[in-house]
């Protein structure tokens, strides 16, 4: 798939069938995300892939957006050291996870982590060390749906020069 025809078919997607993913597939994915742009060249971001039912199902329950993390086959949680620009770092690689998931066919939806309450209850729940924030968590699986998605007009949102 071309780089575009991904940014374009992209979905957000919640319902998964139970057909597990390759770890070939989730190690391909992950491999998207390291080469994300980092500032300085930093790359703070480190991966935890939680294929675990009843794992998930916990980290789910921490969650008001992302209860659907339960019945995804795999959760590949973002986590990054705390440096300055971790949140731009670790959402770059959260996004070359999602465009690699489509070209590659996968269903993928991303569950905010920064800021978030239940933040802390996922790192202590994978005894993730002092240091590091919990960016994102990415569901993925083999889509049972196929949601349809309007866009804002390229016109309605392009200033030249000035707002």
């Amino acid at each position: 798939m071309e780089t575009f025809q991904a940014i374009k078919s992209r979905r957000s997607i919640r319902k998964f069938s139970s057909k597990p993913i390759p770890k070939e597939t989730i190690l391909k994915l992950l491999d998207a995300a390291r080469l994300a742009p980092t500032a300085r060249n930093v790359q703070p971001w480190e991966f935890i892939v939680v294929t675990d039912t009843k794992i998930r199902t916990t980290i789910a329950s921490f969650t008001v957006n992302g209860p659907f993390i339960k019945d995804a086959p795999v959760c590949v949680l973002i986590i990054s050291k705390d440096t300055k620009y971790y949140l731009e770092d670790g959402c770059a690689a959260t996004v070359n996870i999602l465009l690699a998931a489509a070209d590659l066919g996968i269903g993928a939806c991303w569950v905010a982590g920064d800021k978030k309450d239940y933040c802390q209850k996922v790192l202590s729940l994978f005894k993730v060390p002092d240091g590091y924030k919990l960016v994102s968590m990415v569901a993925l699986g083999v889509a049972a749906e196929k949601p349809d998605v309007t866009k804002k007009e390229l016109d309605d949102l392009v200033h030249w020069g000035t707002f």
